[in-house]
C-alpha cells in the first residue's frame, strides 16, 4: 500500500473535499499535485469525474511540488504534476520524477511541438509572451521583440525580474533563435530601456503603464483577460483599458509562445486513471473549457478561441519547439546575471 493523501501544512492548500487520508492505490480515482490555482481547474476535473466517475484529489502549491515528488520516491502518491511554463515542465523531466506518456489519443490531438520528444510532458494550454502597449501614448500597432532593443524606447519599457519563468522562456527563445552572442547585445540594449528596475508581476507593469511609469511592457495575453473580468478589483479593469496587446513578430517568425501543461509521476499509483485524465485534457471538451475559464489558447486543433481573447488580434505563434527552447534556459539565465538586467538601466 502506498503512502496515502495526508493534510499538508505550511505552502500546501488542499483544495478536494474528503481528501486527507485518501488511499492513493484506491480504485476510481487520481491525485494530481498543481501549481495550476484550484479555481482554473476545477470545472475541467468536475466534467472529467461527471464523463469518467474517476475522482479527483488535488494539492495545491505554488512552488516546491516538483521537489516534493522528488522526495517521496516511490512512496508518492501523486499521478501526475499540472503545471504552467516550459521550465517548469522541462525541470520535471530532468529532475527525474516523470515517465512517458504513451497514449494515441493524446498524440492525435496535441501537436508534436507542444510535446516532449521523449513524451515526458505533455502541453495543455498555450499563452502568448506579447507587448502591452499604451494607448495614448503608442500610436504603432505592430512590434517585434528585437524592436525592444531600439534606443527610441529608451526610458519606456517595463518588465518584470530577468530571472522569472516567463522572462527566462523569451530569452531563450531570442538565444534559439539569434545565438548567445547576439541576444547578449540584445539583452543589454534592453536593459538600457528599461524605464525603472524590474519589478512586480505582469498586472504590475500594466499598472505602470497606467500611471505613466513606461508605454510598453512585456507580459503574457491571459493576464489581460483575468483584469478585464476583475469585478473584486475594479482598478485592474482600468489598468487593462489603458493598453493595446501587440503581438511581437506576426509578420515573421510569429509570437513566442509558452505552456501550461502535465506530467505523468515516474511512480504514479493511478497510472491507468491518470492516462485517461491526460487524455481528457487533450480533448475538444476539455481543451474548450479550459481556454473559455483561462483566457488561453488551446493547443488541440481546430478548438474556437475564447470571444474575448479573439478580440485582442490574431495570434501567429513561434512554431520553434518548446523542447528546443528549453534547452536555452541556462544559458538565458547566464545571461541576465552576465548583463545585469535586474539592475536596471546602465547609468
Amino acid at each position: 500500500m502506498r503512502a496515502s493523501f495526508q493534510a499538508l501544512t505550511g505552502a500546501l492548500a488542499l483544495t478536494s473535499a474528503a481528501f486527507a487520508a485518501v488511499p492513493a492505490s484506491a480504485d476510481g480515482e487520481v491525485n494530481i499535485y498543481s501549481y495550476r490555482q484550484p479555481f482554473l481547474i476545477q470545472p475541467l476535473l468536475e466534467a472529467f469525474t461527471a464523463e469518467t466517475g474517476i475522482e479527483t484529489n488535488v494539492v495545491f502549491a505554488s512552488k516546491g511540488l516538483g521537489e516534493r515528488i522528488s522526495a517521496e520516491g516511490k512512496n508518492s502518491p501523486a499521478d501526475i504534476l499540472l503545471t504552467v511554463d516550459i521550465g517548469r515542465l522541462d525541470g520535471a523531466k530532468q529532475l527525474g520524477i516523470t515517465q512517458p506518456v504513451v497514449s494515441e489519443t493524446v498524440n492525435g490531438n496535441i501537436p508534436e511541438h507542444f510535446r516532449d520528444p521523449d513524451g515526458h510532458w505533455i502541453g495543455l494550454t498555450s499563452r502568448a509572451r506579447i507587448v502591452y502597449a499604451s494607448r495614448d501614448r503608442v500610436d504603432q500597432d505592430t512590434i517585434t521583440y528585437e524592436d525592444l532593443a531600439d534606443p527610441k524606447w529608451k526610458g519606456r519599457v517595463c518588465t518584470r525580474s530577468g530571472q522569472h519563468d516567463y522572462t527566462i522562456g523569451l530569452i531563450a527563445s531570442m538565444i534559439a533563435h539569434h545565438g548567445e552572442e547576439k541576444t547578449e547585445e540584445w539583452l543589454a540594449d534592453v536593459r538600457d530601456n528599461l524605464a525603472r528596475k524590474p519589478a512586480g508581476n505582469d498586472r504590475a507593469q500594466v499598472q505602470a503603464i497606467y500611471a505613466g511609469e513606461c508605454d510598453i511592457a512585456l507580459g503574457n495575453t491571459y493576464y489581460m483577460g483575468l483584469m478585464e473580468t476583475n469585478e473584486k478589483e475594479p482598478e485592474q479593469q482600468e489598468w487593462a483599458n489603458s493598453v493595446r496587446v501587440l503581438f511581437p513578430n506576426a509578420a515573421g517568425r510569429g509570437s513566442h509562445v509558452n505552456l501550461s501543461g502535465v506530467v505523468l509521476t515516474k511512480y504514479a499509483p493511478n497510472k491507468d486513471n491518470a492516462i485517461k485524465l491526460i487524455e481528457f485534457l487533450s480533448s475538444e471538451e476539455a481543451q474548450r473549457l479550459y481556454a473559455e475559464t483561462n483566457f488561453e489558447y488551446p493547443v488541440t486543433p481546430g478548438v474556437p478561441v475564447a470571444e474575448r481573447v479573439q478580440n485582442w488580434g490574431e495570434l501567429k505563434p513561434d512554431t520553434l519547439p518548446l523542447a528546443e527552447i528549453a534547452k536555452q534556459r541556462k544559458a538565458a539565465s547566464e545571461l541576465v546575471d552576465k548583463v545585469g538586467f535586474d539592475d536596471g538601466p546602465a547609468s
